[in-house]
């Protein structure tokens, strides 16, 4: 036991500093080893978690963008449509004739108005030639001339037009839807201003979080829409830019890139009127993803302060399993001295007994011799000596003496052979009374009186009687030790319950006591409050142990300054089959 004590703590050989130091660096281990096996799996968990969060709602929030450009393209070219289908209507119903007569012309440019509201700002007819023969609206642009004008050239080339925005003779942002017909084998052309304002709500209510909003460009990258930010400006058009190819005008691309002042952007587009203009949704990244980061900042958050808890544990769990440690080490040593002692005991015992058995043999000689003198005294000639009383008083002192020494070494050599653990019918009485007899000497120099009270009809029960002995002894001697200083009293009683079939033996003392706080400990292994070097606070607990393996109970009752009484209820044993 002592060699894997050893084999465990090898440094339990060395120095108290060098203890000292082991179980710092054994503290340290167990912190980082709670700290790296508690982290592993919180930062894999966390960290897969995390990217799987971050990869989810990257999708997600894309996802969500294009759906809203996506449907705002569609309300937009529905818009552009349902307009350029209203001017449409008029052309094909009505004749050149009819729409060139400026009172008829204002008849269906206050209808449409009536309608739609304030969308179509005015209306005008335009022959081959550029000039617009017939006008309905706020402006005076009777007879104005479009011959040269952008819009015209490319509405001549195709049968339905829609313009891209520009001031024009106005001088105000406006765009025209333009429907070419022919009269009598002469191109003409049904003409409409479309309001800016309208037109530009349409784009400037795409509105996500504090910095999302929308534009619309042309092919050159001219701003189609009023941005509802003003928008850094770029060394490259914008259209060029964002680098948006056109293979599919349906479809809806999102681009992330930084502007020229460095932040970083995402932009989602989608082409509208035919790939002729681009709707493009601006916002911010961080704006974009700020559910995103404030759920990492929680969750590192969560992260930091449990990483903290798991410090703070590891660091407190594990001084705590260390004190433990070394409190166990610290009791293996002492169960260490306790087993050396031990031996010195049993070596001891062997000695006494040898001694015992040595002194036994003369003293039985001297107990005969003795006889033999008294008997010669009987003799006529001693019977005349005048110191014959003296002698036959001396004689009898020699033999009580004799028979003394010859019962106290009897029973030293009936203590010290009672070494075995069978079970063995046994006079709890007659257990006792050797006992007393073997500490008596002792209590008699401290001035301590023994008092027995025994039930004489006790029955007779089977224990272990090296055991029995064991437990009783502890208890004489701690009561011998508690009141050596002092003197007092001793009382040991017996006595039979029937109704329970226990033997009730009770080991009182008049003694100084034991303090309220220390009764709970007292059956505790290494809890003693004798000096040091006088007591290894194994022997109580001992005791209980072997009472409890008797099927027994062991109990305390003590005050300060009146006494201490134990109390061990033996239930009867019958004979087994080791007894036999």
């Amino acid at each position: 036991m002592i060699g894997k004590s050893n084999q465990r703590h090898p440094e339990m050989k060395q120095t108290g500093y060098q203890k000292s130091d082991y179980y710092r660096s054994l503290t340290r281990k167990m912190i980082l080893t709670v700290i790296i096996v508690s982290f592993t799996p919180l930062i894999l968990v966390g960290s897969i978690i995390l990217y799987q969060f971050h990869v989810s709602y990257h999708e997600k929030v894309k996802a969500h963008l294009q759906e809203l450009v996506l449907k705002h393209k569609q309300s937009i070219d529905n818009f552009l449509k349902e307009k350029l289908g209203d001017i449409r209507f008029l052309a094909e119903t009505f004749s050149f004739d009819e729409l060139k007569e400026a009172s008829f012309l204002q008849d269906r440019m206050d209808l449409l108005q009536q309608s739609f509201g304030p969308v179509f700002v005015d209306m005008g007819v335009v022959n081959s030639r550029g000039l617009q023969v017939a006008y309905a609206g706020p402006f005076r642009l009777g007879e104005a001339l479009y011959f040269e004008a952008d819009w015209f050239k490319k509405a001549m080339k195709t049968r339905y037009f829609i313009s891209d925005v520009f001031l024009g003779l106005r001088g105000l942002p406006h765009f025209i839807v333009a429907v070419k017909d022919n009269w009598n084998g002469d191109p003409w052309i049904l003409r409409a201003t479309i309001d800016f304002v309208a037109f530009n709500d349409l784009v400037k209510n795409i509105r996500i979080g504090e910095t999302g909003f929308a534009y619309i460009l042309n092919r050159d990258g001219k701003f189609q829409t009023k941005p509802f930010f003003d928008v850094a400006p770029k060394n490259e058009p914008y259209r060029d830019f964002l680098k948006i190819k056109e293979d599919d005008l349906k479809k809806v691309h999102i681009v992330e890139r930084r502007d020229d002042s460095g932040n970083k952007m995402i932009y989602v587009a989608s082409f509208l009127k035919d790939g002729d203009w681009l709707l493009v949704y601006q916002q911010n990244h961080r704006d974009a993803y700020l559910d995103l980061y404030k759920a990492i900042i929680v969750a590192v958050m969560i992260m930091v302060f449990g990483a903290l808890g798991i410090v703070f544990s590891a660091f407190i769990l594990s001084r705590r399993m260390v004190r433990r440690i070394s409190m166990a080490d610290e009791e293996k040593e002492m169960m260490d001295k306790q087993i050396i002692e031990t031996g010195k005991l049993a070596s001891i015992g062997k000695l006494a007994a040898g001694i015992a058995h040595e002194i036994n043999n003369p003293v039985a000689i001297m107990v005969e011799e003795a006889g033999w003198i008294k008997d010669l005294l009987e003799e006529e000639e001693f019977r005349k000596s005048e110191n014959l009383d003296e002698f036959e008083r001396a004689l009898n002192q020699i033999k009580t003496q004799g028979r003394r020494c010859k019962e106290i070494t009897h029973k030293l050599l009936s203590f010290a052979r009672k070494t075995d653990f069978r079970v063995q019918r046994t006079h709890i009485n007659e257990l006792i009374a050797e006992l007393i007899a073997l500490s008596e000497q002792r209590a008699k120099y401290a001035k301590i009186t023994i008092h027995t009270d025994f039930q004489n009809d006790l029955p007779v029960t089977y224990v272990a009687q090296s055991e029995m002995q064991q437990v009783l002894l502890n208890l004489i001697n701690n009561a011998i030790d508690a009141m050596e200083n002092q003197g007092g009293e001793l009382t040991i009683s017996t006595r039979f319950e029937f109704e329970d079939s226990i033997i009730i033996i009770a080991v009182s003392d008049n003694g100084p006591g034991i303090p309220e706080a220390n009764l709970s400990r007292i059956f505790e292994p290494f809890f003693t409050t004798k000096p040091v070097g006088k007591g290894t606070g194994l022997g109580l607990s001992i005791c209980y142990g072997i009472i409890q393996k008797m099927g027994g109970r062991i109990e305390v009752k003590s005050s300060i300054d009146s006494g201490t009484s134990f109390y061990i209820r033996l239930p009867v044993q019958g004979p087994t089959e080791d007894s036999n």
